[in-house]
């Protein structure tokens, strides 16, 4: 099953950073937050990965274009012009990175990979907060209960896309949040059957707004309540909490 990730926002609210790469390649321990998503994922035994980029989308080419001289003892023979790997240390993972466009809307990126996705289901996170979501759980939930889209929500207070939920996990409403609500949120970590292509017209389709909603009226939206770890990284504040909770050893999200 293929894992598509959101990479292609102007990242602004992190603008001391994100004006000089995308969001999603911001540090965190030495690694870009989307190298520490992927390994989540990889550590359940999804490896086939497609980044779904837009602004500054060359900067995550390059990243995976030099992975293993990154992460590699190497040997440069200046004189043959000839690179020896001695120890690589690399992921076996397929990673395709598309360019989706600068400004389009987050449905309008995936319709656009449809032609790589293909008939078949899929997973898709945003490419900027890390959880410790049992995504053997999440697939089962999904699998379980035959809809078109399940999301994980989680209570948090922040302001954030609002879920509200039946007990058996069915979405009724997906709206953005407002100073009268409770804490559940869209956390991310989704799964979607190949109908959702169904639903997304073109650039400008909002998957957090006119889709997630229809597919909510429909009775097609599904939602897996994560009660564990879940952080964005909207801001520096944001950052620097995940950068200590990684210095300190007591990152949750690692599960690798």
């Amino acid at each position: 099953m293929k894992v598509l990730i959101l990479a292609g926002g102007y990242g602004t609210r992190i603008s001391e950073e994100s004006q000089y790469k995308p969001k999603p390649m911001i540090e965190i321990g030495g690694k870009p937050i989307l190298w520490h998503i992927m390994k989540h994922y990889s550590s359940y035994g999804y490896k086939d990965f497609m980044i779904l980029g837009g602004y500054k989308q060359y900067v995550i080419k390059e990243f995976f274009a030099d992975y293993f001289l990154h992460n590699s003892d190497v040997t440069f023979n200046l004189e043959t012009n000839e690179i020896k790997v001695l120890d690589e240390h690399s992921e076996k993972w397929s990673v395709t990175v598309v360019d989706t466009g600068l400004d389009t809307m987050t449905g309008g990126r995936i319709k656009r990979v449809q032609k790589y996705v293909g008939d078949e289901p899929f997973m898709l996170t945003y490419g900027d907060g890390v959880c410790n979501v049992n995504l053997d759980e999440l697939l089962a939930f999904h699998q379980k209960h035959g809809k078109t889209a399940t999301v994980t929500m989680i209570r948090f207070a922040q302001q954030k896309g609002v879920i509200d939920f039946t007990e058996d996990g069915s979405i009724r409403a997906f709206r953005e949040k407002n100073r009268r609500d409770g804490d559940v949120i869209n956390a991310g970590f989704m799964v979607f059957q190949p109908e959702i292509f169904n639903y997304l017209e073109g650039d400008k389709t909002v998957l957090e707004a006119e889709t997630m909603q229809k597919l909510a009226d429909e009775g097609q939206l599904m939602g897996y309540l994560h009660k564990g770890f879940w952080q964005c990284m909207d801001t520096q504040r944001e950052k620097k909490k995940l950068e200590d909770l990684w210095a300190g050893g007591e990152a949750p999200w690692k599960t690798w």
